[in-house]
């Protein structure tokens, strides 16, 4: 396993990371969590990636039992804040009452005195910037954070935040990115390396669509994510006829180059210097092994152009607002 710097921190994060969006918040059962987890650390992953809404807690509370077994600094925890906790319309958001107290319940969860860190899941157009900025800043100099990131802003609330913050106290963004998905390369990449934040994506390997094992008029297959209701929320992000045969034309090209469509993926995504961590997902301790091989692998030019030969114009590649954004800026 190799790691790479996040951003202006002094944190080292494998290339490959452990996220718990849809299996460790109620997708698989408590012992699959616990065997992808250790399989994990097995493999040199040192960052781990969760956030209060999976599961409303679930996840979280799932590694708090596991991670707290680990020597805390053996690991790289971060988590997130933003969606609705509860029923209550207040209980949702990045209002610094809420940032304070989110924190504390995950904490709380993750059986730990801190997080290495806290992103803002999504921004906030309803509270002036310059509160949550001085919200985060606060939760880092109690001792709760040690840095701050975010999740699927667009350009102008980065700029905002950082003008706001200055230099340091964002060290991370949280996009959607694979070769199916590469709106961020558009802006975002630029601006967060021109304000020293690296990117930890999320969904490299789109759900699973590009593993291959997903075939054009074909069914769903039996046991995968897509089969099963509560892990197949964003399946339309990803998934369509166009997508599974741009896909299908890569299978020739990875088994070319010796290696798994899952690697060609996750290598594919790591090309990028602006990317410090690919997040991925596991029900099982042979797939995390395997999404961790990919670390360390370098793509040919030549590798690359028929790649993007065979992806043709599927790709979404213009800037896109992500699931549950909202665009705006609000100041005091």
């Amino acid at each position: 396993m190799r790691y790479r710097k996040l951003g202006s921190s002094d944190l080292d994060v494998s290339e490959i990371s452990l996220g718990s969006w849809l299996t460790y918040s109620g997708g698989i059962e408590a012992d699959a969590t616990r065997a992808c987890t250790e399989a994990a650390f097995d493999a040199g992953i040192n960052f781990f990636d969760t956030a209060n809404i999976y599961g409303r807690g679930a996840a979280e509370t799932a590694w708090g039992e596991i991670l707290s077994a680990h020597p805390r600094d053996s690991y790289v925890l971060a988590t997130k804040v933003y969606f609705p906790m509860s029923d209550d319309p207040s209980d949702q958001g990045l209002s610094p009452a809420q940032i304070a107290r989110q924190i504390d319940a995950s904490l709380t969860r993750l059986k730990t005195d801190y997080v290495d860190l806290y992103q803002a899941h999504r921004f906030d157009p309803t509270v002036p910037v310059e509160d949550t900025v001085e919200a985060f800043r606060k939760v880092v100099e109690q001792g709760k954070a040690r840095y701050i990131g975010f999740s699927e802003w667009t350009p102008e609330q980065i700029q905002a935040a950082v003008d706001v913050a200055g230099p340091g106290l964002f060290v991370s963004s949280q996009p959607q990115y694979s070769m199916l998905w590469q709106a961020p390369e558009a802006e975002v990449f630029g601006l967060c390396a021109a304000h020293g934040i690296s990117q930890i994506v999320w969904s490299p390997l789109a759900q699973g669509v590009l593993t291959g094992k997903y075939e054009p008029g074909q069914p769903v297959p039996e046991g995968s994510r897509f089969a099963s209701a509560d892990m197949a929320v964003s399946k339309d992000l990803v998934y369509s006829n166009a997508t599974l045969e741009a896909v299908q034309r890569l299978v020739p090209i990875a088994e070319e180059a010796g290696m798994s469509m899952a690697t060609l993926a996750l290598a594919w995504v790591l090309r990028r210097g602006e990317v410090a961590s690919a997040i991925t997902g596991a029900s099982r301790p042979e797939q995390v092994h395997a999404n961790a091989g990919a670390s360390g692998v370098d793509l040919s030019d030549d590798l690359l152009t028929a790649v993007d030969r065979a992806l043709g114009d599927v790709p979404v590649t213009e800037p896109t607002l992500a699931p549950g954004a909202r665009p705006g800026v609000q100041h005091r």
